[in-house]
């Protein structure tokens, strides 16, 4: 098994490709330390090694946070090592559906609402995907999209100005009825 590495806009971020399905159709989910995370033993043994602040499982990679302090000379070959043997030995990646909070779509939903889904999903998240992020629905009120961060996009430092001049400009054109774009916590 030979796994890739990619830098990302987030210098704290680095995103490894192991050439195989990491979360596949199942949506992607993030965890960082502190978090409860008896759901995910792969990320929990990620969160194991000393410097590391943050998973995020995508579809076909793996987005590993470090802390600012960290030097990724040291945390690298420490992360491509775990990672292989936790592929080669088919360690469970998720135990059980995960409720990250986002709802799901269905028929009653508000044609706005489900608007904005739509281009997040069809335009935005593949983006931010090869970046080694993701961004996902929070809400819609008064005109304002709330949208949460996760992955390399999550604190990384060009995030607000992608949030601002790239999605909210867009969500603007097609759904006139945004007039904001804004992050919520994580």
């Amino acid at each position: 098994m030979f796994i890739q590495t990619e830098e990302t806009p987030n210098p704290q971020s680095l995103k490894f490709l192991p050439g195989c399905t990491v979360m596949g159709e199942a949506e992607p989910v993030s965890f960082v330390q502190g978090d409860l995370i008896d759901k995910s033993p792969f990320s929990k043994k990620l969160l194991e090694i000393e410097g590391i602040e943050g998973v995020f499982l995508g579809t076909d990679f793996v987005t590993i946070t470090k802390n600012p302090d960290a030097e990724w000379l040291v945390l690298k070959p420490a992360v491509l090592e775990t990672l292989m043997e936790l592929f080669v030995n088919n360690f469970p990646i998720i135990l059980c559906t995960m409720d990250d909070g986002v709802s799901v779509s269905d028929d009653k939903e508000d044609p706005i609402i489900r608007q904005i889904k739509e281009l997040l999903d069809s335009r935005i998240r593949p983006a931010v995907a090869q970046d080694g992020g993701d961004i996902l629905f929070d809400s819609f009120q008064e005109g304002t999209v709330y949208l949460k961060m996760q992955g390399a996009c999550s604190g990384c430092p060009s995030s607000t100005a992608t949030l601002k001049s790239g999605i909210e400009n867009m969500l603007k054109y097609y759904v006139p009825e945004v007039t904001e774009v804004r992050q919520v916590g994580n």
